[in-house]
């Protein structure tokens, strides 16, 4: 009964299929769907940016084998003719220069030569000539000894000059001994001098510590300068005297100084040397 019915009613069962086919002829029709077409677009994009891009380096490396090509051994003959000519016109202008040099280093030889001829010592030195003739033969002129020469020849000392240029340098070398030897023995000597720092402890904390620098100051000695004193703490209510002097190396010794210091034994339990500097 239901199959009846539905028999005789208009129902198109096959609807979806015409819906589809009527798409599909739309499509081709008009090209694919929004989101299908930027895809397709974005790929065509990408696409033909890469050829772009393949074009240009095509073009480049045309371009660089170009220029190679053309500064090939054209281009190398080229700047070497042009490096040659800028080298002959250099070695014409060095050729210029160096004969000007040798026309001014003539000028001066000869101007020196005429100075030379001119000044009065070369004419001094320069030997007399006498032109003789070829016939005849001039004889060297004979001196003529006089009484008057032969007198002043007598007179000449030959060998006491000699003498008194001796003692005369004798004397002068005396003499610059005897100044060096006054202003040797005027000039004060060096005097080896040391600093010296000591520390002097005491017995106990009962000692009196004013006694004891009066004690150590006492010491008195050629060559002996006492300094600035002041009191180090030690530990367990003990203080040192730490006391600075100046002593001549040739008078004053440490052992020496050491030995004066501990004289005063009811205040001194020690000496030690803290610090010792050459001055």
């Amino acid at each position: 009964m239901a199959t009846n019915f539905l028999v005789h009613e208009k129902i198109w069962f096959d609807k979806f299929k015409y819906d589809d086919a009527e798409r599909k002829f739309y499509e081709q029709m008009n090209g694919p769907a929004a989101g299908s077409s930027r895809q397709e677009n974005g790929a065509s994009v990408i696409l033909r940016d890469i050829a772009r891009a393949r074009e240009n380096i095509q073009k480049s490396l045309a371009g660089s084998s170009g220029s190679g090509a053309s500064s090939g051994p054209g281009g190398d003959h080229s700047e070497l003719i042009t490096r040659i000519a800028s080298l002959e016109v250099e070695n014409q202008s060095l050729r210029g220069v160096v004969q000007d040099l040798q026309r001014a280093v003539s000028k001066l030889e000869a101007r020196l030569s005429v100075l030379e001829r001119s000044s009065p010592a070369h004419r001094a030195a320069a030997p007399q000539t006498q032109h003789v003739s070829p016939m005849r033969q001039v004889e060297p002129p004979k001196k003529v000894a006089t009484a008057a020469e032969d007198d002043e020849d007598d007179d000449i000392d030959l060998f006491g000059s000699d003498e008194e240029d001796d003692k005369e340098a004798a004397r002068l070398r005396e003499e610059r001994l005897r100044q060096y030897a006054e202003k040797k023995a005027k000039k004060p000597a060096l005097v080896a001098k040391s600093s010296i720092l000591l520390d002097v402890k005491p017995w106990d904390d009962e000692t009196d510590m004013a006694q004891l620098e009066a004690c150590v100051r006492s010491v008195q000695l050629d060559g002996l300068t006492w300094g600035a004193s002041k009191l180090v703490p030690v530990g367990y209510g003990i203080r040192k005297l730490q006391i600075q002097c100046v002593v001549e190396d040739d008078k004053v010794g440490t052992d020496m100084l050491e030995e004066e210091i501990t004289k005063f034994e009811e205040h001194v339990q020690s000496v030690d040397i803290a610090a010792f500097n050459k001055i």
